[in-house]
């Protein structure tokens, strides 16, 4: 399926943004904001189902699982680039897209490497099968941080308005059923953990990260939303990972 993306800046160093769970491309604004537009053009993706992207066409087998969202962006982007970003869910995808697309960096915010949900087993299959458990999961998850500020918030409530609530369950069970496991990364690759990184990223796999050479930076005093709730410092940090 190929995206929605939008370009931002027209500058020689290229770098796709890849929003998390519920998001869109709008979720990068105030990143792209704080960088130089004659220095950085960055590639702003909607993922399958999320904002102006096409949704899954249920009468053609079409999934929102893994590894059809991966599959749409190894179609959509262009490989070597200067770096991808992925935050949350879109650094869950992120590990598996480097290979094909072969960009000079990549850069995991908070990635959704380790979800505290029933992944496997009955278990998780008894859980997955609560009766109403899909519009639970959806209102839950269909919050917006008032701390992020009001253009942030009404940037976050449309995004909202426009994702297709019927992912909710098979995206998140996906997630937990296939945690990313430390391993060599394929390009030179940065962890970025806010102080919420311990609900995506077990704690434990983050010195084994770094043993294999990954960078891992801390970003202290921000929680999961980093880009809405600090723009600029995130792409500070995102500049320092380059």
């Amino acid at each position: 399926m190929r995206l929605h993306v939008e370009e931002r800046g027209h500058g020689p160093v290229r770098i796709a943004l890849i929003h998390g769970f519920l998001a869109d491309g709008a979720a990068w604004t105030d990143v792209v904001a704080a960088s130089d537009p004659e220095r950085y053009t960055f590639l702003l993706v909607d993922l399958r189902g999320h904002g102006s992207s096409p949704r899954a066409d249920r009468t053609r087998g079409e999934r929102y699982d893994i590894a059809s969202l991966a599959a749409d962006l190894v179609e959509t982007l262009p490989p070597g680039l200067d770096a991808i970003v992925g935050h949350s869910l879109g650094g869950r995808l992120l590990i598996d897209i480097v290979g094909p697309l072969r960009p000079a960096h990549a850069i995991y915010l908070d990635p959704g490497f380790g979800l505290k949900l029933p992944g496997r087993g009955l278990g998780a299959r008894l859980f997955w099968s609560i009766p109403g458990l899909p519009r639970l999961l959806a209102w839950l998850y269909d919050r917006t941080d008032p701390a992020t500020g009001p253009a942030n918030v009404a940037l976050a409530e449309a995004a909202h308005a426009a994702w297709d609530r019927s992912m909710v369950a098979e995206v998140l069970q996906d997630v937990a059923a296939n945690p990313a496991t430390p391993a060599a990364p394929t390009v030179p690759s940065t962890l970025v953990l806010s102080d919420d990184a311990k609900l995506v990223l077990p704690s434990s796999h983050v010195p084994r990260y770094e043993q294999l050479g990954w960078t891992v930076t801390r970003f202290p005093g921000i929680r999961h939303d980093m880009a809405a709730l600090d723009g600029a410092r995130t792409f500070e940090v995102i500049q320092a990972s380059l």
